[in-house]
């Protein structure tokens, strides 16, 4: 397997630190608000990286922060009249809903900043110890002058970061540069007792906190926005390597923006939509598929059309799947050449969706492989002699691969639903043998409120959800 490093700027043969195990880590939201379609995107690519590699064979563990302390978070809850951790908390647990909704499985760990402020205090203090921090008021800042590789991972030499960079007034530091890692409190605001008076955590070294306490001090890969590249990761990694005196990350995997008129999606901007508000327009399941039909670090365009298409791909992998089904319980019992023949291929398609997955994530085409899949077997399908081995061991297949990407979740698999709609087709279609049309048209209507469409196929009456 062949992944981008970030930090190398090209592709690289993936070689995990430990043989079989896969050290992961991806930095989660700031709970202050519902999460935007941009947000949506690292946790469903890295979701399905994680899938992937378990997929051959590794066991993964993955951490994925939540950060639930800083001046955004303050502010709103402010706003709002509600405690820091009051926001943090409801913010949290929509955070779940959206995220199960776009069929993100859980991390191994998602810690949270302020239940690792005891890792954050030991973390500064040892930085302290070796000369990469200063106190400075109540205060504490980095100082960045003192990793002489700062800057490697941005690829911006410390030279030009301290010409672009701006003095805050408020601030006293050494250089322009350096970055806080311990605030001193302000009235009003959460704090935490610390050698360097109440204060709390900056944003960037909860994040080094966590990575060593979960994961250890040199961890396979480091995921995130393009965004976090600077100033973001590259401060995590001059705090850790400058804390334990070893490589951080072997792989830094960053995905593209998601824009909207060409100009990134951002609430700061304000150009965004929740993952809530286009999940009510198009459903949780389309925008992961929307996510996954483009390459992860390939910049992505939001707009309703484009969502409406990912809809009707997904559709088109969903009726070969429910047709499957239906020929595996009501097709022939012969298997035909052609069929024979087909199902000798199958395991081509393996190997094509593992090629694609391996030449650096590439979920695009690996979905071409699956519609490769869909195409063939719909041609076998449409034969009315098509055989139950020939649907099951397709079907097989078929499943083994949308797994993978964890596609086509959401729909109810209700038995006690199904036994009621399957009843009314039967009695529909005894209304039809004794050309009782008008109870027959009356059971399709009530089958269509229900959002079930009935299609006639050579095996019989099959149905399927809206």
């Amino acid at each position: 397997m062949r992944l981008y490093n970030t930090m190398k700027m090209e592709k690289e043969d993936f070689i995990p630190i430990e043989p079989g195990k896969i050290k992961m880590y991806a930095c989660g939201p700031t709970v202050y608000n519902f999460f935007h379609v941009g947000n949506a995107r690292p946790l469903i690519m890295f979701d399905v990286l994680r899938r992937y590699f378990e997929y051959r064979g590794f066991d993964v563990t993955y951490v994925q922060n939540f950060t639930d302390i800083d001046d955004k978070i303050i502010n709103r809850a402010n706003e709002e009249g509600i405690s820091s951790r009051e926001l943090t908390e409801k913010y949290i647990n929509e955070y779940w809903t959206d995220a199960h909704g776009l069929g993100v499985r859980d991390a191994t760990f998602h810690p949270k900043a302020t239940e690792n402020i005891n890792e954050i205090i030991d973390l500064i203090s040892t930085l302290i110890e070796k000369g990469f921090a200063y106190q400075s008021g109540s205060d504490v800042y980095y100082r960045t002058s003192a990793f002489p590789e700062y800057g490697k991972l941005s690829h911006q030499p410390l030279e030009e970061l301290q010409m672009g960079a701006r003095v805050d007034v408020t601030e006293v530091k050494e250089n322009p540069v350096d970055f806080a890692l311990w605030k001193g409190a302000k009235p009003d605001e959460p704090f935490w007792d610390s050698p360097w008076g109440k204060g709390r955590p900056g944003w960037h070294i909860e994040c080094s906190a966590m990575v060593s306490r979960y994961l250890g001090k040199t961890i396979d890969i480091h995921c995130g926005g393009q965004d976090l590249t600077f100033p973001h990761h590259e401060n995590e990694i001059a705090q850790s390597e400058g804390a334990n005196d070893c490589e951080f990350v072997r792989y830094w995997v960053h995905n593209g923006f998601i824009s909207i008129n060409k100009e990134k999606m951002s609430k700061s901007k304000g150009n965004f939509f929740t993952v809530r508000e286009a999940a009510e327009e198009f459903g949780y399941e389309n925008i992961r598929m929307f996510m996954l039909m483009s390459h992860y670090r390939s910049p992505l365009n939001y707009s309703g059309d484009i969502l409406l298409q990912a809809k009707s791909a997904l559709e088109r992998i969903k009726t070969a799947r429910s047709s499957l089904e239906f020929i595996s319980v009501n097709g022939s019992g012969s298997l035909s050449s052609k069929e024979s023949t087909f199902i000798s291929t199958l395991s081509t398609y393996r190997a094509k969706f593992i090629e694609a997955m391996d030449d650096d994530f590439n979920t695009a085409d690996a979905i071409s492989v699956i519609f490769e899949l869909v195409r063939e077997s719909n041609s076998i399908a449409a034969d009315q002699n098509a055989s139950r081995e020939f649907a099951n061991v397709t079907l097989e297949m078929l499943n083994e691969l949308i797994d993978v990407l964890g596609l086509i979740y959401g729909e109810s698999n209700s038995s006690e639903l199904d036994s009621e709609i399957e009843a009314l087709i039967e009695k529909r279609q005894n209304a039809r043998k004794e050309k009782n049309w008008a109870e027959a048209d009356a059971i399709r209507d009530e089958l269509s409120e229900m959002g079930i469409i009935l299609e006639d196929t050579p095996q019989g009456v099959k149905y399927k959800r809206q």
